[in-house]
Order: C-alpha cells, then structure tokens, then sequence
C-alpha cells in the first residue's frame, strides 16, 4: 500500500468508475483488517509522511503499529541539504516492525535497461554515503529479508490459533452438512422417520422432556399447567359468589315464587333460580380456558418444526402438510372439549344438591333462622291486629254520636288511610308496589333483611361448592378431550394422511436452497480439510 497508488486513484481517469477511489480503499481495508496479515506502508521520502494516506489506513486497523511495517522510498530525490535519518530512526512516525529506506530504480534506468545487480550495488553505495550508521539496516537486500522473516514468525506465532480455526470451522461444516442430510433414496423410509421424529418431539414438549428447551418464556406443557393453575385458576377465584346480585334481584325472586300469598318461609324455588344465575357465570372462563390451551398446542407446532425436525426446513411441502394434518386434528377435537366443558356448567345446572355434604351445615344455619321467622312473624301480626280493631272500633263509638252524613263521609275517608302503626304509603309508593318489581329508595324491614342474608348465605356457600368442582373438572376435561387424544393420536393421524404413494415424491421434493447450501457447505469443509493438511 503506498501514498502514489492512493493519489494516482482519487481521480478517476478513461473508462473507471466515478467511485473507484471508494472501491480501492475498501479493497485494501479488506486485507489489511485481518489481524493475522502483516501491513507494508510505502511511503516517498519526499513528501510529509504527516499527511500520508498508507500512513493514515494502517493507523485506522493497526493503531499500535504491531503489525505495520513502514518503508521509505525515493532517498535519492529529497531536497538538497536534507535527509531522512529522523525518519528512518523512528523519532517521527514509530513503528514497531521498524523502518526501511530504498532507493527505487529511476524511469532511466529502467530505459536503459540496468541490470538490478547494479542497481543494487549503487543503492548500497548512496546509502554509505548519505546513512552510514544505517547502511546495514536499509536497501532492497535488507527489506527483502526482513519480509521473509517477519512473515516466518509470523506465520509461527499464528498456525497454532489457526489450526484450532480450521477444526472448529471444520467441525461447523460438518454439523451443518449433516443436518442438510443426505439426497433422498428410499421416500418411504425417509417420509415415516421425519413424521415419527416429528411426533415424538410434539409429545415431548407437551412432556417436558423435549431437546430444545427454552429459556426465555414457558412453552408446552408448562404452559398448559399455567394456564389451569394460575389463568384458569385465579379467573375463577376472582369470580364475587354474589356479583352482579342486588338485594332488589334476591327480593323479587322471593316474590315471584310465592305467588300472591304472603311466604312465611324462604322459598326454595327462589335459591335455585338465584343460585343458578350465578352458576351459569363460570361458564365463560371455562370455555377460555380451552381455547387459551387449543392454541398453546396449535404453537407447539411452530416450536417444533423451528428447534426440533430440521428435516422439515429441508421438505417445504412436507412441513407445511404436517402442520395441516396437526392443525386440522386440533381442529376437530376443539367443539368436542367445548362441549365436554359446557355439559359440565350444564351438569351442575341441571340439578342443585342441597343434601351435598359441603351444604349441610349452611342449610341448617339458615333452616333456624327460617324457625325463629315462624315465631315472630304471627305474633306481629296478631299483635297489630289487636292495635288496629281496637282503634277502628274507638273512632266508631266517638263518631257515632255525630250521625249522619258526616259519620259517613269521614268513616269513608279513614277506611282509605291505614292506621300510623302500618306507615302511610304516599300515591307513588302506592303505585309502586303493584309492580312486580320493589322500589330501590324503599328501607328493606327487618324480615326482608333476614330473608336476603339467608339467600346470600346459601348462595355463596353452594357457588363455592360448585367452583370448586369445576376448577378441579375443566383442567381434567381438556387434558382427556384435547390434549392426551391428540398426543395419543398425532402420529396414527399423519400416517394416515401423509403416508400415501401418490404423495410421496411430492412431499419429499428437497427446496433449492437447502440443495444449493448443501453444495456450499460441502465445499466450504473440502477446502478447511486442505488447509488443514497444509
């Protein structure tokens, strides 16, 4: 590399390319960035090696100058009354393979065709002249053997490191070559072995005990168990036993399902209908839980053909038909695990077990309540009875003695206005209460308030009952519906439907570039094994 090359190719001149400049340096910094080659900068003797380009590259890889080399050229044409001896001695640029001066063959005597014996002796004698203490380390002789042993231990200090290269390189070729495979023979075999290996590694994640384990987020069976325990699990935790569930709703049931009779008791119609609202709300999660479990299985697919079957990047077509077939059988086995896990919502809807062991003890704690309302109700109302009759019958006798017409228009006037001890119910109210439903700003009495605490205990004892058995039954359903019969079925099923002879040579048509790299690698370990030898 020297300072002329680097001038004489900033321009560019005929026919070369207006970056010819940008495609020299690049050439150069190709070969002189590898940290095992040895740098030789040129640079004339008649010029500021301050602005030297050859100079200015060799710093940019080789800050240190470990590998650089410096030889100044052209000693005979400096300017009369100078030298270059600060240079040669280092004091200027410092180098640590040291620095050279030459005297290059001038354009006459090239045209008068000297012979280099001679110019080789006329070089020795300038530099007798001009560098005495310096003749023995300068000139064409003294370069030349300076190259070939920089470049011998060079070479000395470097083969170790490249011979432990060369058999890693060697070694990576190898794997990559195997892995490419060999050119297919027997179709049949190869097919039945790429879809065996391809099942065993589907199950083996599902297992856990799958090759190529990740590390940076759970995959397979492990997400699946997340999926029940903590997802699915927590979901239903979440779920408030009585959300979504007014004293207004509780009320209303207990009206309707007594008729127009007054209830002495709670009805037990009216805890089914609430009980079962609330059951019906463990439905959703449970069917999202199969869906969040169908596509984990749908990603071990991806998984697999991506760290496990190599093989498959090889044959496109026989990747993309196993991942239809595995697709498909998700597919099909998806509204069976629905069903199974609606059925088991349905299940508990179907029927309400108040003799469920869990439930006896709040069936009782209410049971006594209802026996105290049984006490207390009647003898309300015979007590208010007794208080109305009596006040009826002492505004009759002190109205009697005004006769008439006036005895008869107020007897109307307070047949129409409920004694105090009842409450008088203003016109809106009045109204209200011929709806089916109850006023929201009404103060719920004494026995309504007992009524609702005995439904809201019974409820969340029940719904705890019910959430228990279905957090513990939907992770069982998917496990049998889904995710063992896919396990158990995956191969049978792309034997089934891969494994046909018209099929064959089609599926197992190799991609060019798997073909294509195979020929690269192939050559890429022919040459490291030659080296390697040499």
């Amino acid at each position: 590399m020297t300072d002329s090359q680097q001038q004489h190719i900033c321009v560019p001149v005929g026919d070369q390319p207006e970056d010819i400049e940008a495609q020299v340096q690049e050439m150069i910094l190709s070969f002189i960035s590898n940290p095992n080659s040895l740098i030789l900068t040129v640079s004339p003797a008649n010029s500021d090696l301050a602005t030297s380009d050859a100079l200015k590259l060799a710093r940019e890889v080789d800050p240190d100058g470990r590998r650089t080399l410096l030889v100044v050229s052209k000693l005979d044409l400096m300017d009369a009354g100078t030298d270059a001896l600060e240079v040669l001695l280092g004091r200027v640029i410092p180098v640590r393979l040291g620095i050279i001066g030459v005297v290059n063959r001038s354009q006459h005597d090239i045209n008068t065709q000297k012979s280099l014996e001679d110019t080789v002796r006329d070089e020795h004698a300038f530099l007798q002249r001009h560098y005495p203490s310096l003749a023995s380390r300068a000139g064409s002789r003294y370069l030349a053997k300076t190259l070939s042993r920089l470049l011998m231990h060079h070479i000395r200090d470097c083969l170790p490191e490249l011979k432990t290269r060369v058999t890693v390189l060697s070694a990576q070729y190898q794997a990559r070559l195997n892995s490419y495979g060999q050119p297919v023979e027997d179709h049949s075999a190869t097919l039945l072995q790429i879809v065996t290996k391809f099942a065993s590694d589907y199950c083996n994640t599902i297992e856990g005990t799958a090759r190529y384990i990740q590390t940076s987020e759970l995959c397979g069976g492990a997400r699946i168990c997340y999926i029940f325990h903590e997802t699915f699990g927590r979901t239903l935790q979440s779920i408030d036993p009585l959300g979504g569930l007014t004293e207004l709703d509780i009320l209303t049931a207990i009206r309707n399902a007594t008729g127009p009779r007054p209830a002495l008791f709670v009805p037990e119609v009216s805890f089914e209908l609430l009980v079962k609202r609330q059951i019906k709300r463990l439905e959703e999660p449970s069917m999202r839980c199969v869906e969040l479990v169908h596509e984990e299985l749908q990603r071990i697919i991806q998984h697999c053909s991506s760290y496990s079957t190599q093989e498959l990047i090889r044959f496109p077509k026989l990747h993309d038909s196993i991942v239809e077939v595995v697709t498909g059988l998700l597919r099909k086995r998806l509204p069976v695990t629905n069903e199974m896990v609606h059925n088991l919502v349905a299940i508990e809807l179907a029927y309400i077990n108040t003799k469920h062991p869990d439930f006896t003890d709040a069936a009782q704690v209410s049971a006594s309540v209802n026996s105290q309302q049984v006490v207390i109700c009647p003898l309300q109302q015979v007590l208010s009875f007794i208080i109305y009759s009596a006040w009826v019958n002492g505004r009759n006798r002190a109205e009697a003695l005004d006769g008439g017409k006036r005895w008869k228009n107020e007897k109307v006037a307070e047949e129409r206005i409920p004694p105090a001890g009842f409450g008088s119910p203003s016109k809106s109210q009045a109204i209200n209460l011929l709806d089916s439903a109850m006023p929201v700003s009404r103060k719920l009495s004494s026995k309504e308030q007992r009524d609702c605490e005995i439904i809201q205990r019974l409820i969340k004892c029940y719904f705890l009952i019910v959430r228990k058995s279905i957090q513990d039954s939907v992770p069982k359903t998917v496990m049998h519906f889904l995710v063992n019969f896919v396990k158990e079925h995956l191969q049978s099923e792309l034997v089934g439907q891969l494994y046909k002879q018209g099929l064959l040579q089609e599926l197992l048509i190799e991609s060019q570039d798997t073909a294509q790299q195979r020929t690269e690698v192939a050559q890429m370990l022919e040459v490291s094994a030659e080296a390697f030898v040499l």
